[in-house]
């Protein structure tokens, strides 16, 4: 007679799903556990981060009141942690390049979880490698526009200066609240900057605003330091002011409906593993984005 696998704890995946909604051919969404975090400059634990959200998620609820609907029934597949690649971010960033391709090249969406904010680059270059144009929608409070921080071109201090370099990549930066003169001075022509100051004031009227900057097809990054640190303390680099959870929630919403874009990739980088309220918040709001890209 078989075990009763009732008597036991749920499998260790993103919400804790059932085997068949998580096996690999059927799944939608497959997420990828990322523990790097080679070049953090002031706290460090976001190697903690990926964890932290996986632990926190599968405390969730599964059923989504808003959709009306258990997003998970679209299939999630969560791989084991993706090796860190020691040697140099720049080899780092290459090696999630491969393996998001891979993702992508089996029609299924990639939800990389950080890690700090290099790893994005690895994930840019692998969509702009199979789309016509990209624009990177990125949610953080710096613009991470540097040419070299700490000795290296590669950071995460320097991710978006790199994704600017590509031919066919634009990026909206969303929340922006520090910078440095080099970042300001020089900031690439297809850069488009919308500062938290600016329109915070007013976000459901700036909203639509921003997403008229966004088309074709997009990847989005969510550096968790672009939410207000009062109730999302836990990164490496907190910045005064920023999101609320639901003006994030209400963010991803609008971009994923909006009807000349698609979604083909999403990161969250630069949460610190530790505080589980920040951790569970995170993991709802990443749960929401696979509801409404997969909403029909």
């Amino acid at each position: 007679m078989p075990l009763n696998p009732k008597h036991f704890w749920p499998p260790r995946n993103f919400g804790a799903i059932d085997a068949e909604l998580a096996e690999l051919e059927s799944a939608k969404f497959v997420v990828l556990p990322v523990p790097y975090d080679s070049t953090t400059t002031w706290q460090g634990g976001t190697r903690d981060g990926a964890n932290a959200i996986l632990d926190a998620s599968m405390n969730m609820e599964l059923f989504d009141r808003e959709l009306e609907r258990e997003i998970c029934e679209a299939g999630i597949h969560t791989t084991d942690d993706v090796e860190p690649v020691m040697s140099s971010p720049r080899d780092m960033a290459r090696r999630v390049e491969d393996i998001v391709g891979e993702v992508l090249d089996m029609g299924k969406f990639p939800v990389m979880l950080g890690g700090e904010h290099s790893l994005t680059l690895g994930g840019v270059r692998a969509l702009a490698q199979r789309s016509e144009h990209v624009t990177v929608v990125q949610i953080d409070a710096h613009s991470d526009l540097r040419f070299e921080y700490c000795g290296t071109p590669f950071g995460h201090g320097c991710v978006m200066r790199r994704c600017s370099e590509l031919e066919n990549v634009d990026i909206v930066q969303i929340g922006l609240r520090s910078t440095s003169r080099e970042e300001w001075e020089l900031k690439p022509e297809n850069v488009t900057q919308f500062w938290a100051d600016d329109i915070l004031t007013d976000f459901k009227t700036n909203l639509p605003i921003i997403l008229s900057h966004v088309q074709g097809d997009v990847y989005l990054t969510f550096d968790v330091d672009g939410c207000d640190p009062s109730w999302m303390p836990d990164t490496g680099t907190p910045e005064p002011g920023g999101f609320s959870f639901y003006q994030v929630r209400d963010l991803f919403r609008a971009l994923c409906h909006k009807p000349d874009v698609t979604v083909r990739a999403f990161d969250c980088v630069e949460l610190i593993g530790g505080n589980p309220a920040s951790a569970f918040a995170v993991a709802r709001l990443i749960y929401k984005v696979m509801g409404y890209v997969s909403q029909d």
